[in-house]
């Protein structure tokens, strides 16, 4: 039922542009193993989209199209397959009945030599991919089964990407928040984040990764809860990578596509607050259940997930030069004193505010 006959790749990259996002990563093959590019492994013929469904290479259109439109991309790629990988899950029952497994799986001593290792250099050396999600090697063996150091070792020095790509820390088992140029959690599990290490949290808009038809309307979280976790991640040092998952025609669902718009449109004028900040190292002092904190340069940003009822009143121990609610033209009044500044919300109608979802004031410090 994959066919992908309406997958625009351009309407794809235009969308992501539009959601205010700087990078795209794309699931080349899941724990299925089924791949989206027409991959030389002797083990997947008629099991990628070049043969199979789509009949196209959907890693490299959709890899053009979103570097067109000047932002970076990656690819995910997972470790394991299920028919050849059953992993610890076995106890629990199989994903793949092991009848399928015996008839259909890559011979368990041929699977690292043979297919996985070709595989990532063949990705690596035909789409050159910015960054490297892999996944699913942290279940079950290490780096000796895996050759993982051997693979990095070869990325890093000879592989035609290696002054820019950059790999997650789900290579291996005991991998996971030690190893990586960034480390990975998802749906909030935030054992993976370490103070003064890139990290990055993915999740999907609902509770699904891929497109689940069960999913109703509550299943989705709305435009301002998917701001206010960016908002939150950011603060605390993470990216963002959400997941919106396509139909089999090859579609984004509409409703994601309106989570993405709305997103954008609130980082076209939030923006500053976001892009390139890091968290403000005062935050935990000024903590408060609405409010966030980030940094860029001499500028501290005070981000309210709602419209503060009184006045902020904040530990600051630098001088400030000035205040303003960004999105808005309406004059600040502010106060400081030694160590502290207080900032009077100022009374003001929605329709004279150009943002939504959250309000973000710019405290601006003498150079």
């Amino acid at each position: 039922d994959f066919k992908a006959e309406l997958f625009d790749p351009d309407a794809w990259a235009e969308l992501f542009k539009r959601s205010g996002a700087k990078y795209v990563v794309l699931t080349s093959k899941h724990h299925d193993g089924y791949c989206l590019w027409p991959t030389k492994s002797p083990y997947k013929k008629n099991w990628n989209s070049m043969e199979v469904g789509p009949k196209r290479d959907l890693v490299g259109d959709l890899t053009q199209a979103v570097r067109k439109k000047g932002l970076k991309m990656g690819l995910y790629y997972s470790i394991v397959e299920w028919e050849t990988h059953p992993t610890q899950r076995v106890e629990a029952g199989r994903y793949i009945a092991k009848s399928l497994m015996d008839k259909y799986g890559i011979p368990f001593d041929k699977y690292v030599d043979g297919h996985l290792l070709p595989q990532l250099k063949e990705l690596v050396n035909e789409y050159k991919p910015a960054l490297i999600f892999s996944d699913g090697g942290e279940w079950d063996y290490d780096e000796n089964y895996w050759k993982t150091k051997e693979f990095l070792a070869w990325l890093y020095n000879h592989a035609p990407n290696k002054d820019e790509v950059v790999v997650n820390d789900r290579w291996c088992k005991d991998m996971g928040a030690a190893h990586g140029d960034y480390f990975s959690s998802e749906y909030q599990d935030v054992e993976n984040i370490k103070e003064n290490h890139p990290w990055e949290e993915s999740r999907g808009v609902g509770e699904s990764y891929g497109y689940n038809r069960a999913e109703n309307l509550d299943d989705y979280c709305s435009s301002r809860e998917l701001i206010h976790e960016l908002i939150d991640i950011v603060s605390r040092g993470g990216n963002l990578l959400l997941n919106v998952g396509p139909t089999a025609d090859g579609r984004i669902p509409v409703i994601m596509q309106q989570r993405l718009i709305d997103i954008g449109r609130w980082l076209d004028i939030n923006g500053e607050a976001i892009y390139e900040s890091t968290p403000w190292e005062n935050s935990k002092e000024n903590e408060q259940d609405f409010l966030y904190f980030t940094q860029k340069g001499k500028s501290v940003y005070a981000i309210c997930r709602k419209w503060p009822k009184k006045d902020l009143q904040l530990k600051f121990e630098e001088e400030v030069e000035n205040i303003t609610l960004i999105g808005s033209s309406k004059n600040i009044n502010w106060a400081s004193k030694p160590d502290e500044i207080r900032i009077q919300v100022p009374n003001i109608s929605p329709d004279e505010m150009e943002t939504t979802f959250a309000f973000v004031f710019r405290i601006e410090m003498r150079p």
